[in-house]
């Protein structure tokens, strides 16, 4: 089944919303008029509280990186066509987003990832979390720091783009979300799930492809040659983004210059983590493309 990607400022309401909807997909399921392919689904609520993350991860980027990855796996490990997974977090990256809509798709679930944009402004969100930081009996909010930050580097989802489609976006006044819509963006109006066919960029094609290693380096090189070009030619400026041809996500180059030496050990890892053809050659690009990104945020 799908995955339902709760994305939002911090402090507006994505848990309320996440516990709404896994109310309603209980309810649709447990229902009599269910048949038994809607009745063996489960559903799934995770979120950094069911994961014992605290908000304070959120104040340097290692932690935050470690965090993000916690709540990768957790969804990967119960993501399948017989569960209804809900991920409550920030979710404010799009390259992280990606990245689940790339799971959902590969594991050929319906619409693949439903967003459910929480539409709470930034204001009224910094007023919540002001209270819960007041509130000694809840269980606290960001620190300003780090809630300013948060709310700063919020790229919000863009329904234009396919992993962040079908958008339904809350707003803080809705008593609900749009269940009955996201429900049958999900199952289907007939209650029925739909089989979808993953797209190349996710299917992992068996360890002969002619070649392997010679790709391997040839396409993480030219990539390198492509950034230290870049670089040299907007010297006066920091970051950036490189698009690369048939991936997605372009390269964000972090404020400070890369040095070479720094991007060929980035290189080396990367190689030596798929040197045994973990994946395809028609995946090398986009999956170095996430991996330098990954660790430009360290």
């Amino acid at each position: 089944m799908p995955l339902v990607l709760i994305s939002g400022y911090p402090s507006s309401g994505k848990t309320t919303r996440a516990l709404q909807l896994k109310a309603f997909f209980d309810d649709k399921i447990a229902s009599p008029a269910a048949d038994a392919r809607v009745r063996r689904l489960r559903v799934h609520h995770v979120s950094d509280q069911t994961l014992g993350v605290a908000r304070a991860v959120y104040h340097t980027a290692k932690a935050e990186k470690d965090a993000r990855a916690e709540e990768y796996s957790a969804v990967k490990r119960v993501l399948s066509r017989d569960d209804i997974v809900i991920a409550d977090g920030l979710n404010y990256i799009k390259g992280f987003r990606y990245q689940l809509y790339c799971e959902a798709k590969a594991v050929q679930t319906p619409n693949c990832v439903v967003k459910v944009h929480v539409g709470t402004p930034a204001d009224k969100c910094r007023d919540i979390n002001k209270a819960l930081l007041a509130d000694k009996d809840s269980d606290g909010g960001y620190e300003e720091e780090d809630f300013e930050n948060l709310v700063f580097r919020y790229e919000e989802p863009n329904g234009m783009t396919r992993w962040d489609s079908p958008l339904f976006t809350v707003l803080d006044d809705d008593e609900t979300p749009p269940l009955d819509q996201i429900w049958e963006a999900l199952v289907g109006s007939d209650g029925k799930v739909k089989v979808v066919r993953p797209n190349q960029a996710t299917v992992l094609k068996p360890a002969t492809e002619q070649n392997y290693l010679y790709e391997l380096d040839k396409t993480t090189s030219d990539i390198l040659t492509q950034i230290l070009a870049y670089q040299k030619d907007h010297a006066d400026e920091g970051g950036g983004e490189i698009s690369i041809t048939d991936v997605e996500n372009p390269i964000e180059l972090p404020a400070s210059p890369m040095s070479l030496p720094q991007l060929q050990r980035i290189r080396r890892q990367f190689i030596t983590l798929n040197r045994q053809h973990s994946i395809s050659k028609g995946r090398i690009k986009e999956n170095f493309v996430h991996y330098l990104n990954d660790q430009f945020m360290r």
